[in-house]
């Protein structure tokens, strides 16, 4: 288990100090995927490097298991990094290394014998799909490629935690997707506990069980995934959610009855669900706005869905609507 306590973190700039963390307070189970997510500034990667101390907390602190990691001496910290690896958006390969030889590296560092360490190279290559590369460079292989190979370094000493700090930004979505995927696959079948720090909704939505919004440097909200994707109660939530601006009906009319409806997983139909309740239940709607997709037969997103001054057709809607597994709906005042 890894709680983060009080965690606050500034920075001593030329006109005053920056406060990059302030107050943090997040407990990540063993065996989680946990997100992490904000929009650039919010202090995403200043609290991850807070996690394995690459950066010191100006107070606060960060216990693993109980163990309290700014009371451990440098030597100390040395010995337990191996047990929280890490993985970046620049893949920060060696290039005049062997991808074996890249796996190899940290095993070197560790002390381990010179044929225990290639065996275990070889073992990960298998692990990452790619036990065909041993003897390339990095320089010839794709983006995915070379992060399945950090990716590889990163586990070659048996770690409990693995940062994934942006991993996946410079990747395009069908890679991303093949990297996510066997991140999932690791945490599985090795109980890796895995942290998420990105800036991007998709991937949260696709790995994580558990996440944190980051605003300004303090913890907007925090649960379950499924819960903050479908009622985001922060501004800063809302934002990240909604990204089109759905949640604002600024030119909603006066005589007009308002709802938002949240797809989280719901088995895509063979028709369009509002055009079944409208055949159905003879009510008229508009769609104001929508941000809906389907990832292996399932929908997900948000609609924004007016209906005109009929309470009583609303509420025989909204009630439609939510006799549907994996939908949520709240009727939305104007300018909410």
């Amino acid at each position: 288990m890894i709680e983060i306590k009080n965690l606050c973190k500034s920075f001593s700039v030329e006109d005053g100090t920056v406060e990059a963390l302030k107050n943090v307070n997040l407990t990540i189970e063993d065996g989680d995927i946990y997100g992490i997510i904000g929009m650039s500034g919010a202090g995403k990667s200043t609290l991850v490097r807070c996690i394995n101390m690459l950066e010191r907390p100006t107070e606060g602190d960060v216990l693993i298991n109980g163990q309290s990691m700014t009371e451990l001496s440098q030597k100390e910290l040395r010995a337990i990094r191996r047990n929280i690896t890490m993985i970046f958006q620049g893949f920060n390969l060696l290039m005049q290394r062997t991808c074996l030889k890249n796996i190899c590296f940290p095993l070197e560092l560790a002390g381990v014998k010179k044929a225990e360490a290639k065996k275990r190279a070889l073992e990960l290559l298998e692990i990452v799909g790619l036990p065909d590369k041993a003897n390339a460079y990095p320089a010839q292989l794709s983006g995915g490629q070379q992060q399945r190979i950090a990716i590889a370094r990163a586990l070659a000493t048996n770690p409990k935690v693995l940062l994934c700090d942006e991993a996946t930004s410079a990747l395009d979505p069908k890679t991303t997707h093949s990297i996510l995927e066997l991140i999932r696959e690791i945490n599985k079948k090795l109980g890796i506990t895995v942290i998420v720090i990105t800036h991007q909704m998709s991937v949260v939505e696709e790995i994580c069980n558990r996440v944190a919004i980051l605003d300004n440097g303090e913890v907007a909200e925090q649960g379950e995934v499924s819960e903050i994707f479908s009622n985001p109660k922060s501004s800063a939530a809302k934002r990240l959610v909604f990204p089109d601006g759905s949640d604002m009906i600024a030119d909603k009319d006066e005589n007009q009855l308002c709802m938002r409806v949240v797809f989280n997983g719901a088995e895509a139909a063979g028709s369009p669900l509002i055009a079944k309740m409208a055949i159905e239940k003879q009510i008229e709607t508009n769609i104001l706005a929508a941000s809906t997709k389907t990832i292996g037969g399932k929908v997900y997103g948000n609609m924004m869905l007016s209906v005109a001054s009929d309470r009583e057709q609303f509420e025989t809607a909204m009630d439609y609507l939510r006799s549907v597994p994996d939908v949520i709906v709240e009727e939305v005042a104007k300018n909410v």
